[in-house]
């Protein structure tokens, strides 16, 4: 599946005229990385269903709370965030280096436009380490070689896969590229994983609406499935929950009661 690496286009050769799901998503979360027509469709999600913004809120709330609890309560140095998206705040580096700032933080995205991002953030701290990988994330070869350039994949690593399986349509294939992931490192690694389901019916309803109109769609799954990415692991309390209640703090939305669900998991 290895393909030639892509270079990510120069800014003057992005095309504003169409949205991208990855902008979109900046959009919601506050970010700068969008143009108009990336906030016309992020716009017109949220006008037929207002929740989607503070959905993206507490998705991204997961992920700095279960990095926090990685570095500071696990020990956890190397992280290695798959399907990682356009950097907007709080990213994966910034918050696992200031917990601790030697800390190696590797991003893997298939867009060269996110790796064009990547590259214009800011940078790791000076003991620690921050490189991408431009892989697709079914890729686990590419993944792991272009890893191992930066991290010490004998050591435990962080598999961060934060709500983005649902890009893989087909569900054999999405937990098969996990489990594939999780052979791959070493005993004492963890796995933090997280996946969106619909809220409610108006929910799966604009998601779907959203899948048709020819962007990168994304697949509702529920809980009940997408625990099966933890079989074999030993997931840490809460277990298996909804974003909200994984070791919320007294600022932690609670609107996601439904729309996602994570966890985080220690590899045997």
């Amino acid at each position: 599946m290895t393909e030639p690496m892509r270079l990510p286009p120069r800014w003057d050769e992005i095309d504003k005229s169409v949205a991208h799901s990855a902008r979109v998503w900046n959009y919601w979360l506050g970010g700068k990385d969008w143009y108009e027509a990336d906030k016309s469709a992020g716009d017109a999600y949220r006008d037929k269903y207002p929740l989607i913004e503070p959905f993206a809120q507490e998705s991204r709330g997961f992920l700095v709370r279960t990095v926090t609890w990685l570095a500071k309560e696990a020990g956890i140095r190397q992280f290695l965030d798959v399907g990682a998206g356009l950097p907007t705040a709080n990213n994966t580096h910034e918050v696992a280096q200031r917990v601790a700032p030697e800390c190696r933080v590797v991003y893997v995205d298939h867009d060269p436009l996110v790796l064009l991002h990547v590259q214009a953030m800011g940078r790791s701290t000076p003991e620690g380490a921050m490189d991408y990988v431009l892989a697709d994330m079914r890729d686990t070869d590419a993944i792991m070689a272009g890893a191992a350039k930066t991290l010490d994949m004998s050591r435990p690593v962080a598999l961060v896969i934060n709500d983005v399986l649902g890009h893989i349509v087909e569900w054999e294939e999405a937990l098969g590229l996990v489990r594939r992931l999780v052979a791959r490192l070493p005993s004492g690694s963890y796995v933090s994983l997280s996946h969106s389901t619909a809220s409610d019916d108006k929910h799966r309803e604009v998601q779907e609406e959203y899948n048709s109109s020819g962007a990168i769609p994304y697949i509702f799954r529920e809980p009940e499935v997408t625990v099966a990415f933890f079989e074999g692991l030993e997931l840490v309390e809460p277990g298996y929950v909804s974003w909200p209640h994984w070791r919320p703090e007294a600022t932690t939305g609670t609107l996601t009661a439904r729309a996602g669900w994570g966890g985080v998991a220690r590899i045997p």
